[in-house]
Protein backbone atom coordinates (compact mmCIF):
# COMPACT_ATOMS: atom_id res chain seq x y z
CA UNK A 1 0.00 0.00 0.00
CA UNK A 2 0.98 3.72 -1.24
CA UNK A 3 1.80 6.03 1.84
CA UNK A 4 0.77 8.82 -0.44
CA UNK A 5 -2.42 11.02 -0.19
CA UNK A 6 -5.05 9.73 -1.64
CA UNK A 7 -6.59 12.95 -2.68
CA UNK A 8 -3.12 14.52 -3.56
CA UNK A 9 -3.66 15.59 -7.14
CA UNK A 10 -3.98 18.35 -9.38
CA UNK A 11 -6.62 19.97 -9.77
CA UNK A 12 -7.48 18.16 -13.88
CA UNK A 13 -7.44 15.00 -11.63
CA UNK A 14 -10.18 15.72 -9.26
CA UNK A 15 -13.11 13.87 -10.06
CA UNK A 16 -16.53 15.63 -9.83
CA UNK A 17 -19.19 14.80 -6.88
CA UNK A 18 -21.68 12.07 -7.60
CA UNK A 19 -24.10 13.55 -5.49
CA UNK A 20 -24.91 16.04 -2.90
CA UNK A 21 -23.83 13.65 -0.33
CA UNK A 22 -20.33 12.96 -1.78
CA UNK A 23 -20.43 16.93 -2.45
CA UNK A 24 -20.78 17.34 1.60
CA UNK A 25 -18.23 14.83 2.58
CA UNK A 26 -15.77 15.57 -0.73
CA UNK A 27 -15.44 12.24 -1.02
CA UNK A 28 -14.27 12.04 -4.44
CA UNK A 29 -12.31 15.45 -4.16
CA UNK A 30 -10.41 13.75 -1.54
CA UNK A 31 -9.51 10.55 -4.15
CA UNK A 32 -11.69 8.36 -1.62
CA UNK A 33 -14.74 5.76 -1.85
CA UNK A 34 -18.07 5.07 -0.73
CA UNK A 35 -16.48 1.58 0.41
CA UNK A 36 -13.37 2.49 0.95
CA UNK A 37 -14.54 5.14 3.47
CA UNK A 38 -17.17 2.29 5.38
CA UNK A 39 -14.27 0.16 5.41
CA UNK A 40 -12.14 2.58 7.22
CA UNK A 41 -14.45 3.11 9.61
CA UNK A 42 -15.05 -0.45 10.41
CA UNK A 43 -11.59 -0.75 10.63
CA UNK A 44 -11.02 2.06 12.90
CA UNK A 45 -13.81 0.54 15.69
CA UNK A 46 -12.09 -3.14 14.80
CA UNK A 47 -8.98 -0.78 16.48
CA UNK A 48 -11.00 1.09 19.37
CA UNK A 49 -13.36 -1.07 20.52
CA UNK A 50 -11.20 -1.94 23.56
CA UNK A 51 -12.28 0.87 24.84
CA UNK A 52 -15.66 -0.27 25.82
CA UNK A 53 -14.17 -2.63 28.01
CA UNK A 54 -11.05 -0.84 29.28
CA UNK A 55 -12.64 2.49 30.17
CA UNK A 56 -15.10 0.64 32.95
CA UNK A 57 -11.61 -1.32 34.39
CA UNK A 58 -10.05 1.81 34.99
CA UNK A 59 -12.80 3.91 36.40
CA UNK A 60 -14.51 1.10 37.61
CA UNK A 61 -12.16 -0.12 39.13
CA UNK A 62 -11.37 2.68 41.69
CA UNK A 63 -12.57 3.92 44.49
CA UNK A 64 -13.48 7.92 44.99
CA UNK A 65 -12.61 9.76 48.35
CA UNK A 66 -15.89 8.57 49.94
CA UNK A 67 -15.10 5.07 49.09
CA UNK A 68 -17.89 4.75 46.30
CA UNK A 69 -16.61 3.46 43.03
CA UNK A 70 -18.27 3.91 39.60
CA UNK A 71 -20.78 0.76 38.37
CA UNK A 72 -18.68 -1.22 35.45
CA UNK A 73 -21.45 -2.03 33.09
CA UNK A 74 -22.77 1.56 33.57
CA UNK A 75 -19.21 3.06 32.87
CA UNK A 76 -19.10 1.02 29.11
CA UNK A 77 -23.25 2.31 28.11
CA UNK A 78 -21.61 5.30 28.91
CA UNK A 79 -18.19 5.41 27.05
CA UNK A 80 -19.79 3.88 24.01
CA UNK A 81 -22.81 6.39 23.93
CA UNK A 82 -20.06 9.42 24.34
CA UNK A 83 -17.96 8.01 21.49
CA UNK A 84 -20.54 7.03 18.97
CA UNK A 85 -22.36 11.21 19.63
CA UNK A 86 -18.68 12.62 19.68
CA UNK A 87 -17.40 10.97 16.36
CA UNK A 88 -20.58 11.40 14.94
CA UNK A 89 -20.39 14.69 15.53
CA UNK A 90 -17.07 15.31 14.70
CA UNK A 91 -17.36 13.54 11.36
CA UNK A 92 -20.66 15.66 10.37
CA UNK A 93 -18.78 19.37 11.18
CA UNK A 94 -15.34 18.51 10.60
CA UNK A 95 -15.94 16.11 7.88
CA UNK A 96 -13.01 14.24 8.98
CA UNK A 97 -11.86 11.14 9.72
CA UNK A 98 -11.03 11.17 13.04
CA UNK A 99 -12.88 8.96 15.86
CA UNK A 100 -13.58 9.69 19.08
CA UNK A 101 -13.66 7.82 22.73
CA UNK A 102 -12.32 8.14 26.30
CA UNK A 103 -8.78 9.58 26.59
CA UNK A 104 -6.64 6.71 28.33
CA UNK A 105 -4.10 9.40 29.82
CA UNK A 106 -7.57 11.53 31.16
CA UNK A 107 -9.15 8.53 32.63
CA UNK A 108 -6.22 7.07 33.77
CA UNK A 109 -4.73 10.72 35.38
CA UNK A 110 -8.26 10.70 36.85
CA UNK A 111 -8.33 7.57 39.20
CA UNK A 112 -4.46 7.63 40.41
CA UNK A 113 -4.61 11.56 41.17
CA UNK A 114 -7.47 12.90 41.33
CA UNK A 115 -10.41 10.77 42.95
CA UNK A 116 -8.30 9.87 46.03
CA UNK A 117 -8.89 13.86 46.69
CA UNK A 118 -12.99 13.93 45.26
CA UNK A 119 -15.52 12.06 44.80
CA UNK A 120 -16.53 10.56 41.05
CA UNK A 121 -18.80 13.40 40.42
CA UNK A 122 -16.43 16.49 41.70
CA UNK A 123 -13.37 14.85 39.58
CA UNK A 124 -15.72 15.13 36.54
CA UNK A 125 -17.17 18.42 36.84
CA UNK A 126 -13.12 19.44 36.64
CA UNK A 127 -13.03 17.15 33.34
CA UNK A 128 -16.33 19.66 31.99
CA UNK A 129 -14.50 22.97 33.16
CA UNK A 130 -11.30 21.65 31.47
CA UNK A 131 -12.85 21.45 28.54
CA UNK A 132 -14.45 24.65 28.52
CA UNK A 133 -11.52 25.97 28.59
CA UNK A 134 -10.71 24.35 25.79
CA UNK A 135 -13.80 25.23 23.54
CA UNK A 136 -12.67 28.68 25.00
CA UNK A 137 -9.22 28.87 23.52
CA UNK A 138 -10.14 27.02 20.44
CA UNK A 139 -13.07 29.41 19.77
CA UNK A 140 -10.90 32.64 20.54
CA UNK A 141 -8.27 31.58 18.10
CA UNK A 142 -5.64 31.11 20.80
CA UNK A 143 -5.28 27.01 19.80
CA UNK A 144 -4.78 27.59 16.26
CA UNK A 145 -2.32 30.56 17.32
CA UNK A 146 -0.70 27.92 18.38
CA UNK A 147 -0.45 25.21 16.30
CA UNK A 148 0.72 28.03 13.74
CA UNK A 149 4.02 28.71 15.75
CA UNK A 150 4.96 24.95 15.60
CA UNK A 151 7.51 24.83 12.99
CA UNK A 152 7.18 22.54 10.28
CA UNK A 153 9.66 20.47 11.57
CA UNK A 154 8.49 19.37 14.68
CA UNK A 155 5.17 18.88 13.50
CA UNK A 156 6.52 16.31 11.35
CA UNK A 157 8.52 15.25 14.26
CA UNK A 158 5.09 14.70 16.33
CA UNK A 159 3.59 12.98 13.22
CA UNK A 160 6.31 10.65 13.71
CA UNK A 161 6.34 9.92 17.31
CA UNK A 162 2.65 9.34 17.41
CA UNK A 163 3.93 6.61 15.04
CA UNK A 164 5.97 4.98 17.22
CA UNK A 165 4.10 5.15 19.95
CA UNK A 166 0.96 3.79 18.65
CA UNK A 167 3.14 0.80 17.42
CA UNK A 168 4.61 0.29 20.88
CA UNK A 169 1.25 0.38 22.49
CA UNK A 170 0.59 -2.33 19.85
CA UNK A 171 3.91 -4.48 21.01
CA UNK A 172 2.57 -4.21 24.62
CA UNK A 173 -0.76 -5.04 23.95
CA UNK A 174 -0.19 -7.77 22.11
CA UNK A 175 2.43 -9.35 24.99
CA UNK A 176 5.32 -8.90 22.47
CA UNK A 177 7.04 -6.29 24.57
CA UNK A 178 6.52 -6.47 28.36
CA UNK A 179 7.84 -4.92 31.54
CA UNK A 180 10.88 -7.60 32.58
CA UNK A 181 10.45 -6.18 36.42
CA UNK A 182 14.39 -6.51 36.96
CA UNK A 183 15.21 -2.61 36.68
CA UNK A 184 17.80 -3.56 33.49
CA UNK A 185 16.62 -3.66 31.28
CA UNK A 186 12.78 -2.13 31.95
CA UNK A 187 11.46 -3.95 28.94
CA UNK A 188 12.10 -7.07 26.95
CA UNK A 189 10.68 -9.16 24.77
CA UNK A 190 7.77 -11.27 25.59
CA UNK A 191 8.20 -13.98 28.66
CA UNK A 192 11.73 -14.39 29.45
CA UNK A 193 13.18 -12.96 25.82
CA UNK A 194 10.88 -15.11 24.05
CA UNK A 195 7.06 -15.17 22.17
CA UNK A 196 5.71 -17.82 24.89
CA UNK A 197 2.20 -17.08 23.99
CA UNK A 198 -0.64 -18.36 21.78
CA UNK A 199 -2.16 -15.19 21.16
CA UNK A 200 1.49 -13.07 21.25
CA UNK A 201 2.11 -15.74 18.07
CA UNK A 202 -1.22 -14.77 16.41
CA UNK A 203 -0.38 -11.17 16.94
CA UNK A 204 3.02 -11.94 14.87
CA UNK A 205 0.94 -13.57 12.35
CA UNK A 206 -1.74 -11.27 11.78
CA UNK A 207 0.99 -8.52 11.50
CA UNK A 208 2.76 -10.46 8.78
CA UNK A 209 -0.09 -11.18 6.89
CA UNK A 210 -1.19 -7.44 7.13
CA UNK A 211 1.83 -6.50 5.93
CA UNK A 212 1.94 -8.73 2.81
CA UNK A 213 -1.39 -8.14 1.94
CA UNK A 214 -0.31 -4.17 1.31
CA UNK A 215 2.93 -4.80 0.10
CA UNK A 216 0.89 -6.62 -2.54
CA UNK A 217 -1.25 -3.41 -2.63
CA UNK A 218 -4.47 -5.77 -1.79
CA UNK A 219 -7.82 -3.77 -1.05
CA UNK A 220 -8.74 -3.84 2.29
CA UNK A 221 -5.46 -5.72 3.64
CA UNK A 222 -5.85 -4.07 6.98
CA UNK A 223 -9.44 -5.67 7.58
CA UNK A 224 -8.93 -8.76 6.13
CA UNK A 225 -5.95 -9.43 8.55
CA UNK A 226 -7.95 -8.29 11.42
CA UNK A 227 -10.67 -10.68 10.28
CA UNK A 228 -8.85 -13.17 9.56
CA UNK A 229 -6.50 -13.26 12.69
CA UNK A 230 -10.08 -12.75 14.74
CA UNK A 231 -11.09 -15.80 13.23
CA UNK A 232 -8.05 -18.13 13.65
CA UNK A 233 -8.31 -16.60 18.00
CA UNK A 234 -12.02 -17.76 17.79
CA UNK A 235 -11.18 -21.20 16.18
CA UNK A 236 -7.62 -21.27 18.83
CA UNK A 237 -10.15 -20.42 22.23
CA UNK A 238 -11.92 -23.47 20.81
CA UNK A 239 -9.56 -25.75 20.62
CA UNK A 240 -7.23 -24.92 23.51
CA UNK A 241 -9.78 -22.95 26.05
CA UNK A 242 -6.83 -20.08 27.03
CA UNK A 243 -8.80 -18.33 29.12
CA UNK A 244 -8.24 -14.92 30.29
CA UNK A 245 -4.47 -13.84 31.18
CA UNK A 246 -3.57 -13.48 34.75
CA UNK A 247 -0.89 -14.73 37.63
CA UNK A 248 -2.36 -18.47 37.45
CA UNK A 249 -2.73 -18.23 33.75
CA UNK A 250 -0.01 -15.76 31.68
CA UNK A 251 -0.68 -17.94 28.34
CA UNK A 252 -4.41 -16.44 28.17
CA UNK A 253 -5.93 -13.07 26.31
CA UNK A 254 -4.74 -10.02 27.92
CA UNK A 255 -8.28 -8.41 27.60
CA UNK A 256 -11.23 -10.26 25.66
CA UNK A 257 -11.73 -13.92 25.39
CA UNK A 258 -12.58 -14.37 21.51
CA UNK A 259 -15.93 -16.44 21.70
CA UNK A 260 -19.44 -15.91 20.52
CA UNK A 261 -21.51 -14.86 23.75
CA UNK A 262 -24.37 -16.20 24.94
CA UNK A 263 -26.03 -13.08 25.42
CA UNK A 264 -26.12 -11.03 22.37
CA UNK A 265 -28.38 -7.98 22.95
CA UNK A 266 -27.98 -6.25 26.65
CA UNK A 267 -30.18 -2.70 27.52
CA UNK A 268 -27.19 0.11 28.46
CA UNK A 269 -27.77 1.67 31.75
CA UNK A 270 -26.68 5.37 31.10
CA UNK A 271 -27.42 6.27 35.04
CA UNK A 272 -24.71 8.14 35.18
CA UNK A 273 -25.24 10.43 32.73
CA UNK A 274 -25.36 14.00 34.46
CA UNK A 275 -23.93 12.43 37.27
CA UNK A 276 -21.74 15.64 37.60
CA UNK A 277 -20.53 18.02 40.20
CA UNK A 278 -19.18 21.38 39.12
CA UNK A 279 -18.39 22.98 42.57
CA UNK A 280 -17.73 20.49 45.23
CA UNK A 281 -14.35 20.30 44.41
CA UNK A 282 -13.48 23.81 45.22
CA UNK A 283 -14.87 23.47 48.49
CA UNK A 284 -13.45 20.37 49.42
CA UNK A 285 -9.66 20.66 48.34
CA UNK A 286 -9.88 24.49 47.79
CA UNK A 287 -8.96 26.92 44.91
CA UNK A 288 -5.76 26.22 44.66
CA UNK A 289 -5.65 22.53 44.51
CA UNK A 290 -8.33 22.81 41.85
CA UNK A 291 -6.52 25.07 39.35
CA UNK A 292 -3.54 22.61 39.64
CA UNK A 293 -5.85 19.60 38.65
CA UNK A 294 -7.57 21.55 35.72
CA UNK A 295 -4.44 23.24 34.67
CA UNK A 296 -2.56 19.59 34.50
CA UNK A 297 -6.25 18.53 32.60
CA UNK A 298 -6.16 21.44 30.10
CA UNK A 299 -2.40 20.78 29.35
CA UNK A 300 -2.36 17.18 28.62
CA UNK A 301 -5.82 17.23 26.59
CA UNK A 302 -5.08 20.75 24.67
CA UNK A 303 -1.52 19.01 23.27
CA UNK A 304 -2.44 15.46 23.20
CA UNK A 305 -5.58 15.99 21.05
CA UNK A 306 -3.33 19.18 19.28
CA UNK A 307 -0.45 16.69 17.98
CA UNK A 308 -2.64 13.78 17.35
CA UNK A 309 -5.24 15.36 14.99
CA UNK A 310 -1.72 17.09 13.68
CA UNK A 311 -0.33 13.59 13.07
CA UNK A 312 -3.01 11.74 11.77
CA UNK A 313 -4.25 14.83 8.80
CA UNK A 314 -0.17 14.11 8.12
CA UNK A 315 -0.88 11.16 7.93
CA UNK A 316 -4.13 11.27 5.90
CA UNK A 317 -2.51 13.98 3.00
CA UNK A 318 -5.31 16.35 4.23
CA UNK A 319 -2.94 18.72 6.34
CA UNK A 320 -1.00 21.75 3.58
CA UNK A 321 2.53 22.74 3.64
CA UNK A 322 2.59 24.54 7.39
CA UNK A 323 0.55 21.27 8.86
CA UNK A 324 -3.13 23.03 8.95
CA UNK A 325 -6.11 20.51 7.58
CA UNK A 326 -9.12 21.48 6.72
CA UNK A 327 -11.94 23.24 9.16
CA UNK A 328 -9.22 23.27 11.97
CA UNK A 329 -11.56 25.88 14.03
CA UNK A 330 -14.27 23.49 14.04
CA UNK A 331 -12.43 20.74 14.85
CA UNK A 332 -10.53 22.41 17.79
CA UNK A 333 -13.59 23.29 19.11
CA UNK A 334 -15.57 20.24 18.85
CA UNK A 335 -12.52 18.52 20.52
CA UNK A 336 -13.06 20.57 23.31
CA UNK A 337 -16.46 19.43 23.53
CA UNK A 338 -15.71 15.92 23.98
CA UNK A 339 -14.12 16.79 26.92
CA UNK A 340 -17.07 19.04 28.34
CA UNK A 341 -19.55 15.56 27.15
CA UNK A 342 -17.67 12.78 28.46
CA UNK A 343 -17.43 14.56 32.22
CA UNK A 344 -21.24 14.84 31.24
CA UNK A 345 -21.77 11.25 30.75
CA UNK A 346 -19.12 10.07 34.06
CA UNK A 347 -17.43 8.49 31.10
CA UNK A 348 -14.18 11.29 31.32
CA UNK A 349 -13.08 13.54 28.67
CA UNK A 350 -13.24 11.97 25.56
CA UNK A 351 -10.59 13.16 22.80
CA UNK A 352 -9.31 12.47 19.05
CA UNK A 353 -8.28 8.59 19.49
CA UNK A 354 -4.31 8.19 17.37
CA UNK A 355 -6.29 4.15 16.32
CA UNK A 356 -7.87 6.51 13.92
CA UNK A 357 -4.88 5.92 11.77
CA UNK A 358 -5.62 2.69 11.16
CA UNK A 359 -8.75 3.62 9.33
CA UNK A 360 -6.47 6.19 7.69
CA UNK A 361 -4.32 3.52 6.63
CA UNK A 362 -7.52 1.59 4.94
CA UNK A 363 -7.87 4.53 2.79
CA UNK A 364 -10.09 6.59 5.24
CA UNK A 365 -10.35 10.61 4.01
CA UNK A 366 -13.42 11.92 5.39
CA UNK A 367 -15.83 12.17 8.13
CA UNK A 368 -18.00 9.34 6.54
CA UNK A 369 -15.72 7.07 8.10
CA UNK A 370 -16.22 8.99 11.06
CA UNK A 371 -20.38 8.22 10.69
CA UNK A 372 -19.20 4.22 10.20
CA UNK A 373 -17.43 4.21 13.52
CA UNK A 374 -19.87 6.33 15.29
CA UNK A 375 -22.83 3.90 14.70
CA UNK A 376 -20.90 1.32 15.30
CA UNK A 377 -19.75 2.58 18.43
CA UNK A 378 -23.81 3.35 19.61
CA UNK A 379 -24.78 -0.15 18.27
CA UNK A 380 -22.38 -1.17 21.11
CA UNK A 381 -24.40 0.02 23.80
CA UNK A 382 -26.54 -2.74 22.83
CA UNK A 383 -24.23 -5.10 21.61
CA UNK A 384 -21.21 -5.31 24.62
CA UNK A 385 -20.68 -8.61 24.73
CA UNK A 386 -19.95 -8.64 20.95
CA UNK A 387 -17.04 -5.86 21.34
CA UNK A 388 -14.97 -8.37 23.21
CA UNK A 389 -14.90 -10.81 20.41
CA UNK A 390 -11.72 -9.21 18.80
CA UNK A 391 -8.47 -9.79 21.10
CA UNK A 392 -6.87 -6.85 21.67
CA UNK A 393 -3.49 -8.86 20.20
CA UNK A 394 -4.92 -9.03 16.89
CA UNK A 395 -6.13 -5.56 16.88
CA UNK A 396 -2.31 -4.51 18.02
CA UNK A 397 -1.72 -5.47 14.81
CA UNK A 398 -2.79 -2.81 13.09
CA UNK A 399 -1.66 -0.55 15.45
CA UNK A 400 1.95 -1.07 14.43
CA UNK A 401 1.38 -1.46 10.92
CA UNK A 402 0.07 2.31 10.83
CA UNK A 403 3.27 2.90 13.21
CA UNK A 404 5.57 2.09 10.58
CA UNK A 405 3.31 4.08 7.90
CA UNK A 406 3.48 7.37 9.82
CA UNK A 407 7.01 7.09 10.65
CA UNK A 408 7.77 7.56 7.16
CA UNK A 409 7.05 11.23 7.50
CA UNK A 410 10.62 11.47 8.72
CA UNK A 411 12.20 11.84 5.41
CA UNK A 412 11.07 15.13 5.17
CA UNK A 413 13.21 16.82 7.78
CA UNK A 414 16.25 17.96 6.90
CA UNK A 415 19.00 16.56 9.80
CA UNK A 416 22.17 18.33 8.58
CA UNK A 417 21.42 21.29 11.03
CA UNK A 418 22.25 19.80 14.64
CA UNK A 419 19.60 22.53 15.98
CA UNK A 420 17.01 20.92 14.34
CA UNK A 421 17.85 17.58 14.62
CA UNK A 422 18.15 17.24 18.59
CA UNK A 423 14.39 18.66 19.09
CA UNK A 424 12.98 16.60 16.68
CA UNK A 425 14.91 13.29 17.86
CA UNK A 426 13.17 14.55 21.59
CA UNK A 427 10.20 14.82 20.49
CA UNK A 428 9.73 11.38 18.98
CA UNK A 429 11.33 9.30 21.44
CA UNK A 430 9.95 11.19 24.28
CA UNK A 431 6.23 9.67 22.99
CA UNK A 432 7.23 6.34 23.34
CA UNK A 433 9.07 6.62 26.33
CA UNK A 434 7.17 8.48 29.12
CA UNK A 435 3.56 6.80 27.25
CA UNK A 436 2.42 10.00 26.21
CA UNK A 437 1.93 12.55 23.26
CA UNK A 438 1.73 15.42 25.56
CA UNK A 439 5.37 14.69 26.82
CA UNK A 440 6.86 14.35 23.61
CA UNK A 441 5.05 17.59 22.28
CA UNK A 442 6.51 19.60 25.40
CA UNK A 443 10.14 18.42 25.62
CA UNK A 444 10.26 18.83 22.13
CA UNK A 445 8.89 22.77 22.33
CA UNK A 446 11.78 23.23 25.06
CA UNK A 447 14.62 21.45 23.37
CA UNK A 448 13.33 23.73 20.19
CA UNK A 449 13.48 27.18 22.00
CA UNK A 450 16.50 26.18 24.08
CA UNK A 451 19.09 24.85 21.05
CA UNK A 452 17.81 26.72 18.74
CA UNK A 453 17.80 30.31 20.74
CA UNK A 454 21.41 29.15 22.13
CA UNK A 455 22.28 27.85 18.47
CA UNK A 456 21.76 31.97 17.08
CA UNK A 457 17.88 31.13 15.76
CA UNK A 458 16.24 33.11 18.59
CA UNK A 459 14.78 35.27 15.92
CA UNK A 460 13.27 32.67 14.19
CA UNK A 461 11.33 31.08 17.27
CA UNK A 462 7.56 32.69 17.76
CA UNK A 463 6.95 34.34 21.20
CA UNK A 464 4.18 31.92 21.29
CA UNK A 465 6.36 29.28 21.43
CA UNK A 466 8.84 30.89 24.22
CA UNK A 467 5.20 31.23 26.27
CA UNK A 468 4.33 27.15 25.67
CA UNK A 469 8.00 25.78 26.44
CA UNK A 470 7.45 27.91 29.66
CA UNK A 471 3.70 26.71 30.04
CA UNK A 472 5.58 23.01 29.43
CA UNK A 473 8.57 23.38 31.97
CA UNK A 474 5.69 24.54 34.73
CA UNK A 475 3.57 21.59 33.82
CA UNK A 476 6.63 19.07 33.86
CA UNK A 477 7.31 20.74 37.10
CA UNK A 478 4.44 20.67 38.46
CA UNK A 479 4.89 18.22 41.38
CA UNK A 480 7.86 19.99 43.44
CA UNK A 481 4.94 23.35 42.67
CA UNK A 482 2.23 21.81 44.29
CA UNK A 483 4.59 20.63 47.06
CA UNK A 484 5.62 24.20 47.56
CA UNK A 485 2.27 26.23 47.26
CA UNK A 486 0.86 23.70 49.47
CA UNK A 487 3.91 24.05 52.08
Amino acid sequence: MSTAPAHDTTAEDVRPAKNGFDKFFEISRRGSTLGTEIRGGIVTFVTMAYIVILNPIILGGTKDVAGLALNGQQVAAVTALTAGVMTILFGLISRLPFAFAAGLGINSFLAVSVVGQLTWPEAMGLVIIDGLIIVLLSATGLRRMIMDAIPMELKIAITVGIGLFIAFIGMVDAGFVSATGLGSPPVGLGADGSIATIPTALFVLTLLLAAILMARKIKAALLIALVSGTVLSMIIEAIWHLGAKGPKNPGGWSMSIPTLPSQWLSMPDLSLVGHVDLVGSWGRIGAIACIMLVFTLVFSNFFDAMGTMTGLAEEAGLSDGKGNFPRLKSALIIEGVGAVMGGATSGSSNTVFVESASGIGEGARTGVANLVTGVLFLLAMFLTPLTSIVPSEVAAAALVIVGALMMSQIRRVDFHEISVLIPVFVTVVAMPFTYSIANGIGAGFIAWVVVRSLAGKARQISPLLWIVAVGFAIYFARGPLELLIGG
